[in-house]
């Protein structure tokens, strides 16, 4: 969907706040060595805050773009503040370790185009077995998570230390969103962890994964710790999550399409990733549960399999197709993005109201 040059204008107005937070992303990493080498003058540190710079570089800062646009939705100047700069940062700090664990859990061997970082870390190490060197690999992968995670915090406090201009209440409020947003996304990630030991996931299930892994942690809570450093009001609370709830959702659905169909040039990970991880889509599960007895059972024989091959990856493709799960994953994106929509009423300024709704129709509407 194309956006007009009104809604080009409004999403630019964000530019300036991202390049800060990349920006602080950058001195962070650096930071972060110069404090280690202080400790130990290790060369081994180039590698561990190496990949560290590579995970916080390249990324679309979906997240703190919501934070950025929940702030102006509610009366936040252009220009923000430290904290809200800090809050941006503190969000992409624990994407980051979301990314490398994710990445473990589901033994990805690629992410945005590059060897994962426990691959890479692996790599390293060509003199252990291949056992010894996986195992390096894995823990040196959830140590530089751990290490982004914790980092978060610090970010985040620092936010309201350098910025008088929070009040300590908002500060406050801000925060707990924040750390409800990682124990949500926790959750659901155990959730879906538990689902993909399951013959079969429900589609409830599956939407309330995509909720708690996608919606809540990408748009809905990013968006409140945003308008909360604003100071904003119940009212307005309640019209952003339901915005950021729904439009979450039609993300994760587009996502699911994206990686059984999607071209690996354009979104940058292999096509099929999701059915040798047997993940727990929406997309998967209704066809399934729509599909008749023989496609449901050819679908539990083929999704699961690690080694996957190209003609059986086309079989699933199809049999998504003939079930009606692909056109019924169609629907829920255009039913979820109509509602979202719905929740941006007069009471949001009109520069926000525009930059939220570009951002949810291309978000539901995405090729990468």
């Amino acid at each position: 969907m194309q956006t007009t040059p009104q809604e080009r204008d409004v999403l630019e107005d964000a530019r300036h706040y991202l390049d800060r937070v990349t920006s602080v992303l950058g001195e962070t990493a650096r930071e972060l060595q110069v404090e280690a080498e202080e400790l130990a003058s290790e060369a081994s540190w180039e590698s561990l805050f190496g990949e560290l710079r590579g995970m916080l570089s390249g990324g679309k800062l979906v997240r703190p773009t919501f934070v950025y646009w929940g702030w102006r939705a509610a009366g936040g100047e252009p220009d923000g503040t430290e904290a809200l700069v800090r809050a941006g940062v503190a969000i992409e700090l624990t994407h980051a370790c979301a990314l490398v664990h994710d990445d473990i859990m589901d033994a990805s061997e690629t992410r945005r185009g590059r060897p994962a970082s426990h691959v890479r870390f692996a790599g390293e190490k060509g003199h252990l077995t291949a056992a010894e060197s996986a195992h390096y690999g894995l823990s040196a992968a959830l140590l530089l998570g751990d290490l982004a995670l914790v980092t978060a915090d610090r970010m985040f406090i620092r936010g309201i230390a350098d910025d008088p201009n929070v009040g300590h209440d908002r500060w406050l409020k801000a925060f707990d969103i924040f750390t409800t947003m990682r124990i949500e996304v926790t959750e659901g990630q155990y959730l879906d962890l538990v689902e993909s030991t399951h013959d079969m996931t429900r589609p409830s299930t599956a939407l309330a994964i995509a909720s708690m892994k996608t919606a809540l942690y990408t748009v809905e809570r990013p968006l409140l710790v945003g308008a909360a450093l604003a100071g904003s009001a119940p009212a307005l609370d309640q019209a952003l999550s339901g915005y950021g709830r729904e439009v979450g959702v039609a993300f994760q659905l587009r996502d699911d399409l994206l990686g059984a169909f999607g071209d690996p040039e354009v979104t940058g990970k292999p096509v099929g990733g999701d059915f040798r991880e047997a993940k727990s889509t929406y997309l998967l599960a209704t066809s399934i549960a729509e599909g008749n007895t023989e496609q449901a059972r050819a679908l539990r024989a083929l999704v699961g399999n690690r080694v996957i091959e190209a003609d059986e990856i086309e079989t699933i493709q199809m049999l998504l197709r003939d079930t009606g799960g692909e056109a019924r994953c169609i629907r829920e994106i255009d039913e979820r993005l109509s509602a979202g929509l719905a929740f941006l009423d007069a009471g949001i300024p009109s520069d926000a109201r525009s930059a939220l709704r570009s951002l949810a129709e291309k978000m539901a509407f995405r090729s990468r």
